[in-house]
């Protein structure tokens, strides 16, 4: 019972980790406007993600472009999509094979599969988190490197916008989820494999024993005195009691 709620709890975990991965790498708020120097007071202000670019009016209007060519875009923001799409998928993955090998569900149930299962999602939640981590990281070291860049003009530095720290929100959780359904693989195969041998045990020693070979022919069976009461001769007494008298025959 106890494994079957830290199954529950890994795999609700890696659930949103998976949603707020999809969230962040869909949003555009990876690069946010600078608020600095002569922009500090502006009606504008700029985003941009891994797919579009928008700005926001101070009349509360967006407007978003979507990129129209990949291979104008520069490489690392080429690298981060790809990354963040394969985290995503890898989630996707995870969760269903985490679905079969979960003791709550009945897909190969009281089999050998399901620890395996398990485990197998647990590595990609792992792996969909280390993606994710790595494409955030990546992103906010450009923009920090970018920021203290003193060749760059004010109006060309961005911040880190709330799309990257959703990443790491998710990554976290992916490597959590992933941690959690590792380690309930893990309990489950040492108990398993623990109670194998004493169920064999138990079934060898309940089995009667083998029958002995002698060369000699066994025994009869013991028959209680109740058996032999009436096999043995009569007596004097019993005779003379029954209307006969031995001086009669003799």
């Amino acid at each position: 019972m106890a494994s079957m709620a830290v199954q529950l709890l890994g795999f609700f975990l890696g659930l949103l980790g998976f949603a707020g991965t999809v969230v962040a790498t869909l949003l555009p708020h990876w690069r946010s406007s600078a608020y600095m120097g002569s922009n500090i007071i502006t009606a504008t202000a700029y985003m941009k993600g891994l797919w579009m670019e928008c700005v926001w009016h101070s009349t509360g209007i967006y407007q978003c472009e979507l990129y129209r060519s990949l291979l104008a875009l520069p490489r690392d923001l080429q690298a981060a999509r790809a990354l963040m799409v394969l985290s995503c998928v890898s989630s996707l993955l995870a969760s269903l094979v985490a679905v079969m090998g979960m003791k709550c569900t009945h897909f190969a149930q009281r089999s050998v599969v399901k620890s395996p299962l398990v485990l197998s999602g647990g590595v990609g939640f792992l792996c969909a988190g280390v993606l994710c981590l790595v494409t955030v990281s990546w992103t906010t070291n450009d923009v920090v490197m970018a920021f203290y860049d003193p060749f760059l003009s004010s109006g060309m530095k961005y911040e880190i916008g709330l799309a990257v720290y959703l990443g790491y929100a998710s990554s976290f959780l992916s490597l959590t989820s992933g941690l959690v359904l590792c380690w309930s693989s893990s309990s489950s195969s040492s108990r398993e494999r623990l109670q194998g041998p004493l169920h064999v045990q138990t079934i060898q020693s309940a089995s009667p024993p083998p029958p002995f070979n002698s060369p000699y022919p066994p025994a009869p069976l013991y028959k209680p005195p109740e058996a032999l009461k009436d096999n043995r001769a009569p007596s004097l007494c019993s005779l003379s009691s029954s209307g006969y008298r031995l001086n009669n025959y003799v």
